[in-house]
């Protein structure tokens, strides 16, 4: 279900090799009042234990969280994907899936990436940020069809170009940009308006694609109210779960 805004207020954004400093560049620059929640997927092995989420909490004015199945999303924070789970979206809570890897990975960029097309459709920007290989780029590919914003590190500020050349090369992208310029920038692309009128009916391969990730899912949500982020920009004192 589309909601009434009319700019956008979701991001998804994928990194890998070289994506943790990317990531702290772009977050250190995001304004406390960002009108977006921001979902984010990082490469990670299976079994490891992520520290993301603190960093990024430390990197900039956004509290940043690991993600929760099952958990509503909220303007004005970010939410990590965990180890071995692909990070999507149901309406405007969380998926954790245990689904099957992509491009070797799990959690995936171009699993968040098809959720949140099919979730939000002009209402999401994608970023893609430094990595080998081309996770994210069918995924972004999918968001720019259904309407959304597509925005690509600068490869010469990647330390590693694979994402962002594979991407370039395949998706008109909106936006080119170094990580610290993306988070600069990123308030003021968000407040452009878009048509709120829901796209046209979503390829099948897309949805085919998005029950694949969403099959290992650990237990059915209840369907929420809405499907908008709930705004909560100002930050709170509460420790984040870590």
């Amino acid at each position: 279900m589309m909601s009434a805004a009319t700019s956008r207020d979701l991001v998804v954004i994928g990194a890998s090799a070289g994506g943790v400093e990317a990531l702290r560049s772009l977050v250190s620059q995001l304004p406390a009042d960002l009108p977006a929640a921001v979902l984010v997927v990082l490469h990670l092995p299976a079994g490891s234990t992520s520290v993301l989420a603190t960093i990024l909490d430390d990197a900039g004015r956004l509290p940043a969280e690991p993600a929760e199945h099952g958990a509503p999303i909220h303007r004005g924070r970010l939410y990590v994907a965990q180890p071995d789970h692909h990070l999507l979206l149901d309406g405007d809570r969380q998926v954790m899936s245990s689904g099957p890897t992509e491009n070797g990975h799990r959690p995936a960029v171009n699993a968040l990436f098809r959720s949140a097309a099919l979730a939000r459709g002009p209402l999401v920007a994608g970023i893609v940020l430094s990595g080998v290989l081309d996770d994210g780029t069918a995924g972004l590919a999918a968001i720019k069809a259904r309407g959304g914003l597509a925005i690509v590190q600068d490869p010469d500020d990647a330390a590693y170009r694979g994402m962002p050349d594979n991407a370039l090369a395949a998706v008109a992208v909106d936006h080119v940009l170094p990580a610290a310029a993306i988070g600069e920038q990123l308030a003021g692309l968000l407040g452009v308006p878009v048509d709120p009128v829901p796209p046209a009916e979503p390829d099948p391969l897309l949805r085919y694609e998005h029950a694949l990730a969403l099959s290992g899912v650990a237990a059915a949500l209840t369907p929420s109210p809405a499907s908008a982020p709930q705004d909560c920009s100002a930050r709170t004192a509460t420790p984040n779960s870590r």
